[in-house]
C-alpha cells in the first residue's frame, strides 16, 4: 500500500500504512490514494508530511500531503514584508473609514435637527476637511487608488451639500441652456 505513494517522503511513513490497516471490512473505501496540492500551515513550520483521511460523499481516500522544509530567505524576507505593509495599510485604511463614518454621522444629525443653524456647518467642514487629508495621506502612500480617493471625497462632498439644500442654505444655480451661435 504504501508503495502507492511516488514521493520520498511518503515512502518513509511505511508504519503509517501498517498501522492505518487497509485490510478490514472498509478495505474498498481506502482502495484508491490520491495526492493533494494543498498543504496546511503547520506543514510549513515542521517542514513535514501528514496522511490525513478525506471524507467525500461517495469515497474515502488518504492524501498524502509533502512540503518543503524551509522557505528560501528571499521568499522569507518577502512574506515579513508583505506582512508589515499589510498591518500598515489596514490601518490607514480603518482611519480613513473611522473619518468618513465620523462625517456621515455629523451630517446625519444636522440633517435630521429642525432648528439647524447655518453656522453649525464650520464644525462638519472641519470634520470633512481631516476626512480629506486622511483620504489624501492614504492615496499618496499607495493605500487606496487616486480614484478611489476621489471619488469618496466627492461622496462626502454631495452628502454636505444635500444637507445644506435640504435645510435651504444652498440654493442651485438654474442651469441655463447655452446660446447657440450661428456660423454662417
Amino acid at each position: 500500500m504504501a508503495g502507492a505513494c511516488l514521493s520520498s517522503s511518503c515512502l518513509s511513513f511505511t508504519t503509517k500504512f501498517n498501522t492505518l490497516s487497509l485490510n478490514g471490512p472498509h478495505a474498498d473505501a481506502f482502495r484508491s490514494l490520491s495526492f493533494s496540492a494543498n498543504t496546511s500551515l503547520n506543514l510549513f513550520s515542521k517542514g513535514a508530511v501528514s496522511l490525513n483521511p478525506v471524507q467525500m460523499p461517495f469515497r474515502r481516500s488518504i492524501v498524502c500531503e509533502a512540503a518543503p522544509t524551509k522557505k528560501a530567505d528571499s521568499a522569507a524576507k518577502r512574506a515579513r514584508q508583505a506582512e508589515k505593509r499589510r498591518i500598515y495599510h489596514k490601518a490607514k485604511k480603518s482611519e480613513v473609514r473611522t473619518r468618513i463614518k465620523t462625517v456621515l454621522e455629523a451630517l446625519e444629525t444636522l440633517r435630521k435637527k429642525t432648528d439647524a443653524e447655518s453656522e453649525e456647518v464650520v464644525s462638519v467642514e472641519k470634520l470633512i476637511a481631516e476626512a480629506y487629508s486622511a483620504i489624501d495621506k492614504a492615496v499618496k502612500v499607495g493605500t487606496l487608488h487616486r480614484n478611489t480617493g476621489a471619488r469618496r471625497k466627492s461622496r462626502l462632498a454631495r452628502r454636505k451639500k444635500a444637507v445644506e439644500i435640504h435645510h435651504g442654505w444652498y440654493v442651485p444655480a438654474p442651469a441655463t441652456e447655452p446660446d447657440l451661435v450661428a456660423t454662417a
